[in-house]
């Protein structure tokens, strides 16, 4: 296979792994979203004046209600945030994977029925 060829290869199998890398990212973002839904379900059911306690480290420190639904409401805004971009990013990436697996089957094709004019010595 001419260095060329491989080098293609090479970035296609590249690309492949950041489309895996984000996909995992974006299970993760979903998990955590819905980690954070259900502690604001939790919280909805719970009074202003109930005593509502967060972990810091290894110990639980005593917060308003208000201020922990505020920070979850944040914490899954910015979670939609970076999901979105993930399946911007996704989708240019499988794009790109498509036109690539394209140009290597074109230039398989073509090494196999000679060497590929426009291939550089």
């Amino acid at each position: 296979m001419p260095p060329w060829l491989r080098e293609q290869l090479m970035n296609m199998q590249q690309a492949q792994q950041n489309l895996q890398s984000i996909m995992v990212q974006k299970q993760q973002l979903d998990v955590e979203r819905m980690e954070t839904d259900r502690a604001l379900e939790e919280l909805q059911k719970a009074s202003d004046e109930d005593t509502i306690y967060k972990h810091a480290g290894s110990v639980l420190v005593r917060y308003s209600r208000k201020d922990i639904v505020d920070e979850l409401e944040e914490k899954r805004m910015l979670a939609k945030t970076r999901h979105d971009v993930l399946e911007k990013q996704e989708a240019r990436l499988k794009e790109s994977l498509k036109e690539q697996e394209a140009k290597l089957n074109e230039a398989m094709r073509g090494q196999q029925a000679g060497p590929d004019p426009h291939q550089r010595k």
